[in-house]
């Protein structure tokens, strides 16, 4: 009998041990900050309800433009899954029509300071690996902008159309 009371507190010791530890683990994992986080901003432009979707690397201490992000390649303009551009209604973007839907946004980046813009039909990819010209919906070109240096990367909406902002470049894209 008394060794059946030593196997079942061992056993109950252990249980309560490995429970402990596994509440700890999933706790840790939870409050643990992503190195990308996700991140949406949404506004009325030309009477479309604009919806952006992305995730947010940081900088940190990296070079980005010509390394991390690499020039004359596509990029998916954020981190982790494609950026996601949505419009309620057909818009103008840089002078040509983007009917409404939701899209990946692309951007090829250029030594030049000129960047290309690509609303892809398939909106969910991981990336850019999967990425194909056939599928553009639209693609422009707009001219980069410097701005003081920005440790995230952040997307704002204004009335006049939508800036992708990070390090020290800004991509703005007008929408009518």
């Amino acid at each position: 009998m008394k060794n059946i009371m030593k196997r079942f507190f061992k056993t109950k010791a252990l249980l309560l041990l490995a429970f402990a530890m596994l509440t700890t683990a999933v706790s840790f994992a939870q409050s643990k900050k992503p190195a990308s986080p996700h991140d949406s901003t949404t506004a009325v432009v030309a009477g479309s309800t604009i919806k952006i979707k992305y995730g947010s690397p940081y900088v940190k201490g990296r070079k980005i433009l010509g390394e991390l992000v690499p020039f004359d390649k596509v990029w998916r303009a954020g981190a982790d899954s494609s950026t996601s551009v949505t419009t309620s209604k057909a818009i103008k973007v840089e002078g040509k029509t983007l009917p409404a839907g939701r899209y990946a946004f692309f951007v090829i980046p250029s030594a030049k300071g000129t960047w290309t813009i690509i609303f892809d039909k398939n909106p969910k990819q991981w990336g850019a690996y999967t990425y194909k010209e056939s599928n553009d919906q639209l693609r422009v070109t707009v001219k980069g902008k410097t701005i003081p240096k920005q440790e995230s990367l952040t997307y704002t909406i204004g009335k006049g159309g939508f800036s992708l902002k990070w390090d020290t470049f800004e991509v703005p894209v007008a929408i009518k």
